[in-house]
């Protein structure tokens, strides 16, 4: 099936090297923490599950800092419109989820390593970025206040990696089934 639509590589708005630097940084990063958070859950308590928490914490740091810079970013450098002849032939449903998941990302960008932090700080356990920069505690240290932050962290990170997983199911669909050029216009040296 051939698209009657513009060459994507030529013809369409793309996203800045910046954006797109962001974007797949962050990408891999929060497949990265994800990764790690499921993995360092269930070992026992040792020095590798310590250096391994503190890994955690120093990325989630890192992913709120790229995400406030990713967000300024937008802010100031407004992303591509989606082309007329993708936006007709979107269903307005689609046109809906698009923009509701990419808000929702964003809420949870933030959501996700914030609660940590709470958690953290409400545990007791300060965070001291890359191990040299001692980083505020958000709560006080609260061991019943921590068992419930917890849960909150973890369902925010589920509901990241399932937007996400979403954003990449979409993504491949506009690839792979409509071939509308909309995957290229994210993707570096394209254009």
């Amino acid at each position: 099936m051939t698209s009657s639509l513009p060459d994507p590589t030529t013809d369409q708005p793309r996203y800045t090297a910046v954006a797109m630097a962001l974007h797949w940084l962050l990408a891999l990063l929060i497949l990265a923490l994800f990764v790690l958070g499921v993995y360092m859950t269930d070992l026992p308590f040792s020095p590798t599950r310590l250096k391994l928490y503190n890994w955690h914490k120093w990325a989630g740091v890192s992913l709120l800092l790229l995400t406030i810079l990713r967000l300024g970013w937008r802010l100031t450098h407004r992303p591509p419109t989606l082309p007329a002849a993708i936006r007709q032939a979107m269903p307005a449903w689609q046109t809906r989820a698009y923009h509701a998941t990419h808000h929702l990302m964003y809420l949870l960008f933030f959501a996700v390593p914030l609660l940590g932090w709470a958690y953290s700080s409400a545990a007791g356990f300060p965070i001291v970025w890359f191990g040299q920069i001692s980083l505020p505690d958000l709560l006080p240290a609260d061991k019943a206040l921590a068992e419930s932050i917890k849960p909150l962290h973890k369902l925010a990170a589920l509901a990241l990696i399932a937007l996400a997983g979403l954003h990449i199911a979409a993504a491949l669909k506009h690839h792979w089934l409509d071939r509308d050029g909309l995957l290229q216009r994210m993707l570096p040296g394209r254009g």
